[in-house]
């Protein structure tokens, strides 16, 4: 190389706080850009009565902040008389198109851990988290209009508190462990604790996943019972999109709207299953007992609602959270950390009464947790439209959490009792079995649990 030559510099590394903002800003802008495009394209097809450049900008930072959870405060003339007005809080999360931003701010936050030291995954998440808020902020400020208000406050506080949590999640995923993220380990700290309190907090933190379980595998039947019910209205959807005749841009955009509640539908259905149910506006109830409502916007998927079931099969539909119970007790069997259980047969000579007893507690217990960790989704799967009856949409989350708790509970004891009669793992078989078990597979573990010795000559 010539010496004269003059050396390329090399790019300075930018402050992780910097790269922060630009990680969670690119997360903000593509995420709206998501959003607007179908809203340009209904517009270039004359799709909306206004045709100011400025009306689809603002409609775009209304819908990109709803899609958030953002609440947008409405007042509308009434139909009926241009002299009055109706007003109303329009609120509802569809799960599917939240997972939009939050899908680029997970990716966001693997990119960042992956740039950051141990202890200094602060700093580009501050840094992103001020940035996503001002951003916010900016919107919520500048996309109002005479018919929505936003609140600033909230406009900025609940995006940037759902960011947060997926940029911590993704540098959690990158990470492998807290130990490597922020530099806490739980499991050297646990190791502190006595015999007792370990055992106590294995057995409070398999019922929570025993819980978990059995809510997770209801959510996935009562998704596939709607999707079942989904295909046998199929000929009522088309009839619905034919009608409303929205174009192109209309139609994709309806069909993308409806394809982000299908959660948030499937979660409906789960309450449905419960008995509790769900409400379709004021003064209506879907329940497998009782199906009553009235006038709905044309939505294609609404039509799929069940109605006229049989009562006296309909009750049925109960079993499926009772399916799920029976999961997570068979999955608490299988993780052996009933140490509840183990702690009366110590105390109580009789193994049916220390079994029931321990049964009882662990399916009141799994009830409990299933019953809050599926409260908060019951209560974000509702919502309201603003004006009008379209109200109270969803389940009471209360009683939807309250009866799948008690189901999931149920079918936890059934699990737990019935699985070890098909259940081959050596640590669920009597000692005496394991020989049979051995001499099936061949296999010799090597010790004498089980075997019956021979008598020793004299």
């Amino acid at each position: 190389m010539n010496p004269r030559t003059p050396r390329a510099l090399k790019p300075l590394p930018l402050p992780l706080w910097v790269q922060g903002v630009i990680e969670t800003l690119i997360a903000a802008v593509v995420s709206a850009i998501l959003v607007v495009v179908p809203l340009v394209g209904i517009w270039s097809m004359a799709g909306f009565a206004a045709t100011q450049v400025d009306f689809i900008a603002r409609l775009g930072g209304q819908a990109w902040l709803a899609l958030q959870g953002v609440p947008l405060h409405l007042t509308l003339e009434s139909p009926t008389s241009s002299a009055d007005t109706l007003t109303g809080t329009f609120w509802f999360l569809p799960w599917g198109l939240v997972l939009i931003p939050l899908a680029l701010g997970w990716r966001a936050g693997r990119r960042l851990a992956r740039a950051s030291y141990r202890d200094q995954i602060w700093q580009p998440l501050a840094g992103g988290a001020g940035a996503y808020a001002l951003f916010c902020l900016g919107t919520s400020l500048l996309v109002p209009s005479e018919s929505v208000a936003i609140n600033p406050f909230l406009g900025t506080l609940i995006p940037t508190a759902l960011m947060v949590v997926a940029l911590l999640t993704g540098a959690r995923k990158e990470a492998g462990s807290w130990e490597r993220l922020i530099g806490v380990d739980a499991a050297e700290r646990i190791a502190t604790w006595s015999q007792a309190s370990r055992w106590a907090g294995s057995y409070a933190w398999s019922l929570v996943r025993a819980g978990f379980v059995g809510l997770m595998v209801s959510f996935a039947l009562a998704s596939v019972l709607l999707s079942v019910q989904v295909a046998l209205s199929w000929a009522d959807i088309a009839q619905v999109y034919q009608q409303v005749d929205a174009g192109i841009w209309g139609g994709a955009t309806l069909t993308a709207v409806q394809l982000g509640i299908m959660p948030n539908l499937a979660m409906w259905t789960l309450a449905w299953t419960t008995g509790a149910g769900f409400s379709l506006g004021e003064g209506s109830a879907v329940s497998p007992l009782m199906t009553a409502v009235g006038p709905q916007p044309a939505i294609p998927v609404l039509t799929a609602v069940p109605v006229g079931l049989d009562p006296a099969w309909s009750w049925l539909f109960l079993l499926v959270p009772v399916v799920g119970g029976f999961m997570a007790g068979w999955w608490l069997l299988r993780e052996g950390e009933n140490h509840f259980d183990e702690w009366l047969a110590v105390r109580i000579e009789s193994r049916w009464a220390s079994l029931t007893a321990s049964t009882l507690v662990l399916g009141l217990l799994v009830a409990l947790a299933t019953a809050l960790l599926s409260l908060l989704p019951f209560a974000v799967s509702g919502g309201s439209l603003g004006v009008g009856r379209m109200t109270g949409l969803g389940p009471n989350p209360w009683a939807a959490a309250g009866l799948l708790g008690v189901l999931v509970g149920l079918g936890a004891m059934i699990g737990y009792l019935v699985s070890p009669w098909w259940e081959r793992d050596r640590f669920v078989l009597p000692d005496a079995w394991h020989d049979e078990a051995d001499d099936a597979d061949g296999f010799d573990d090597g010790t004498d649990a089980g075997r019956t010795r021979e008598p020793e000559e004299d």
